[in-house]
């Protein structure tokens, strides 16, 4: 069958940040016509976020932080949000007793029993209690060079087991290696220059970069339902499973997947902050108050439990070295296929943060401009 050609420039596939990005931008700076379709029954991607029945603002898929050490995409975004402060902090429940995390001094102190600790005498301490590999292989031999063996089957093992259904030392070294370690009191995850949170919500936010009159949105629509036949003027930029795109050629990509469970309270709060993890034998990995960074004042509250999943819909790709091969054999086609992009998370089998790719999108947007001047 012959391809049907449309009257789009664009035909972006998914309404994630990256499709959003793209398609705002070619509407408004370039008055490019765009279709985006999207298989869910909302935009925004794993952002989601909604009111449940009790009026509590809740992120569908979990918890999405946004920071960005990156001032103009600040900017960018403020175009379509106000802001609020988005800093959170995480404990560790090892032992019945919450520990900062990741581990910083006050983690340390507690746990080894200990005063007065310092960076430097922080790290004397590590250094005693680290296992001597010089070049780790995978997760377990990076978290004991760095910690040992102690503190890493208290606060990595289990948890990592849990969420990957696979014993550290079958992942990389990078799956453990993005958490860090601080030799300072700083209780916060991530030390960026900007964290914040859209004011009325991730939903709220992308709507409004998409609401143009050359942007046609499509939802509970699958693309691969013959709309694949759509060949539009300039390119199709498609940010779904690149393995789905092929037809599963080599095989299926590993994911993992995740169940959420959520619970109301008639309280105003329930936890002392937004994420408690659990390193231990219970099914689920974390809980999250998400009031804590929203900032909803409201008489009610929101926890939400998160159990890892081997079916289900894709949240994290599976670091290991069979599937980076196989993502490799995947990629090898795309670079073949004519004016289509393949972006984000699912297209390039990567673990990626929401500035990233709201970023992803803005580049290539860039790069179809120059093109296509």
């Amino acid at each position: 069958m012959s391809a049907e050609r449309s009257d789009y420039d664009l035909v972006i596939v998914g309404a994630g940040p990256v499709g959003c990005a793209v398609a705002e931008r070619a509407a408004n700076t370039r008055n490019w016509k765009c279709l985006i379709v999207e298989k869910r029954d909302h935009i925004a991607g794993n952002c989601f976020d909604s009111l449940d029945d009790s009026g509590v603002l809740i992120h569908n898929y979990g918890p999405h932080f946004f920071r960005t050490n990156d001032e103009g995409l600040i900017h960018y975004l403020s175009q379509f949000t106000d802001w609020i402060e988005g800093d959170y902090q995480v404990r560790t429940l090892v032992n019945d007793e919450l520990y900062p995390f990741p581990i910083n001094l006050d983690t340390l102190e507690k746990f080894f029993g200990v005063e007065n600790l310092n960076p430097e005498s922080a790290q004397e301490l590590l250094n005693s209690k680290r296992v001597d590999i010089s070049n780790p292989q995978n997760s377990e031999e990076f978290v004991l060079s760095r910690i040992g063996r102690e503190m890493y089957e208290a606060f990595y093992l289990e948890y990592t087991k849990k969420m990957w259904d696979k014993h550290p030392s079958e992942l990389d070294a990078s799956v453990c290696g993005r958490i860090p370690i601080k030799l300072n009191r700083d209780p916060y995850y991530v030390t960026h220059k900007f964290r914040q949170l859209p004011k009325e919500g991730y939903t709220a936010m992308f709507t409004k970069m998409i609401d143009h009159p050359l942007i046609d949105l499509r939802l509970d629509t699958d693309y691969f339902d013959k709309l694949e036949e759509l060949k539009p003027t300039i390119a199709t930029v498609y940010t779904g499973p690149i393995d789905r795109y092929f037809d599963y050629k080599y095989g299926k990509l590993e994911w993992r997947s995740l169940e959420f469970f959520f619970e109301t309270h008639e309280k105003e709060w329930v936890q002392p902050c937004a994420v408690i993890n659990y390193p231990d034998q219970r099914a689920f990995t974390r809980s999250v108050e998400i009031k804590h960074i929203t900032k909803q004042e409201h008489s009610k509250t929101v926890v939400c439990s998160e159990i890892p999943r081997s079916q289900g819909d894709p949240y994290y790709p599976i670091p290991n070295q069979s599937n980076r091969e196989l993502y490799l054999k995947y990629k090898a086609l795309a670079k073949g296929e004519f004016n289509v992009y393949f972006r984000g998370r699912l297209a390039e089998y990567t673990y990626i943060n929401t500035d990233e790719a709201i970023q992803k999108g803005l580049d290539l947007f860039k790069k179809l401009s120059e093109r296509h001047k």
